[in-house]
């Protein structure tokens, strides 16, 4: 497995590969991995010849009260575990091969921007498609693989793509769980075992709405004020926000009549964490 720092290297590889008739898949990660982020890779392995992990915490979609200088670090590890995987190649660049100096080019998805984290991480969804749209520059992959606990960050690319004409196939991979239910977070190394348990309380809160949504309540209203009741039962968790909204779109849904994404965000103590499902699948 080879780290590349810079984008002509990653860029000269990923060519050669396809000179090869070779398939390139790309697993964004700001490192401080996890097994949700392992799955990906696996999920590349399997469709992918050649398999290239970007690990770059990425500045610009943190605000200036957030966690930018103490999101977890842990890059040695995070290339060991990458190695045992089977990954070919890690890129790592620098902030600054990222964003050369003077860079004042961001790439914006209008509207969709704002919604969901968008609301309450202003400027949040402008970093993450101007990286990752600087990600496919360097890598130039065939196909590009997310987790799904990232939905709205998800919808935000696939339309970033769609609208930039841009040659890659996104690639969304079902959410990783602890037994417990717990999503798999970087920023679950924040929490101490009673935030640990208070967290519980955002999957909660999305069972009780499927649970409800599966025995025929479909008013969108009255789903949310189940979760949120389920939230509020800890003190200890404060809410950002518990939305339904269309899956693509990220538009309020008001009646569940296909597949709609449950979202919520909350903070336990002061870290921020996010979950979801999706109502409405054809196979539930």
């Amino acid at each position: 497995m080879n780290v590349l720092t810079s984008i002509d290297e990653v860029r000269c590889a990923s060519r050669a590969a396809h000179r090869d008739s070779k398939r390139v898949g790309v697993v964004p990660t700001m490192g401080a991995l996890h097994e949700g982020h392992l799955s990906l890779v696996r999920a590349a392995k399997a469709h992918c010849d050649v398999v290239v992990v970007s690990i770059f915490v990425n500045p610009t979609q943190f605000g200036p009260n957030e966690d930018y200088a103490k999101y977890p670090r842990t890059f040695e590890r995070d290339c060991q575990m990458l190695e045992q995987e089977g990954a070919d190649l890690v890129f790592a660049p620098t902030v600054d091969e990222m964003y050369p100096k003077g860079a004042v080019t961001y790439v914006t998805v209008e509207g969709m921007s704002e919604k969901l984290c968008g609301k309450s991480r202003p400027g949040h969804f402008r970093g993450v498609t101007t990286v990752v749209s600087k990600l496919f520059s360097a890598v130039e992959p065939d196909k590009a693989f997310f987790g799904q606990k990232d939905a709205a960050q998800v919808a935000i690319i696939r339309r970033m793509v769609r609208d930039l004409n841009l040659a890659v196939e996104i690639v969304v991979c079902p959410i990783v769980r602890e037994p417990d239910g717990l999503a798999m977070s970087s920023r679950n190394a924040y929490l101490d075992p009673q935030q640990r348990k208070s967290a519980l309380a955002l999957s909660r809160s999305l069972k009780q709405v499927e649970d409800l949504y599966q025995k025929g309540e479909v008013d969108a209203t009255n789903l949310i004020q189940a979760g949120k009741k389920t939230i509020a039962q800890d003190a200890a968790v404060r809410l950002d926000y518990l939305e339904i909204v269309d899956p693509e779109t990220l538009d309020p849904v008001r009646t569940i009549t296909g597949p709609s994404l449950v979202a919520v965000a909350a903070f336990v103590g002061t870290t921020r964490l996010i979950d979801n499902t999706v109502l409405g699948r054809p196979d539930r």
